[in-house]
């Protein structure tokens, strides 16, 4: 396990603990079963984005606070130079980095995601809100529901996340993309 996810999970048990809830009151706010949120908090697996934001919405705590143990504190502007937003990793072939992660009460999780080209047919997530992929560079392919579609540079996927969805590199190579959430 990364030091990162157990940082990660570290800071969901505590919030968890902070706030007075049993592990089975916490997993019945979060609309999960109580197994499934104790392999989350002990980090036996990987922690979907998804849940990361329910958990920041039920404890009132930016996703930042749970990802780097730091509260954004920017208001008006942030400015985030290339390669220094918070890199996470949280899934095989997956490399997110927060691009936004300092600006405080945040309407939208903007982030670069690095594919790796592992040929693998990504695991589906789905989450509230909706979603824009915006292919940076290489050939991704964006699984959604029964159908993909491929995407090149400059190309653009916008769609409602509660469905099934995920990302792969298509052609072989490293593939990037912006992809911005709102929930």
């Amino acid at each position: 396990m990364s030091d990162q996810l157990n940082l990660v999970k570290q800071r969901i048990r505590e919030l968890r603990e902070i706030s007075g809830y049993s592990v089975t009151e916490a997993a019945r706010k979060l609309n999960m079963n109580e197994r499934a949120y104790m392999r989350c908090e002990e980090g036996a697996e990987d922690i979907p984005i998804s849940l990361i934001y329910r958990v920041a919405s039920l404890y009132r705590v930016d996703t930042t606070d749970i990802l780097s143990g730091k509260s954004p504190k920017l208001t008006t502007i942030s400015v985030v130079k290339k390669g220094e937003g918070i890199q996470v990793e949280r899934f095989a072939g997956y490399k997110y980095e927060n691009i936004a992660y300092s600006f405080a009460h945040r309407t939208m999780e903007p982030m670069i995601v690095t594919l790796d080209p592992s040929g693998k047919k990504p695991e589906l997530v789905m989450h509230n809100g909706q979603e824009l992929n915006y292919c940076l560079s290489g050939q991704m392919r964006l699984i959604y529901d029964d159908s993909e579609v491929v995407l090149l540079p400059g190309d653009c996927a916008y769609f409602d996340a509660r469905r099934p969805h995920g990302q792969t590199a298509d052609s072989g190579e490293t593939a990037s993309f912006l992809t911005v959430i709102n929930e």
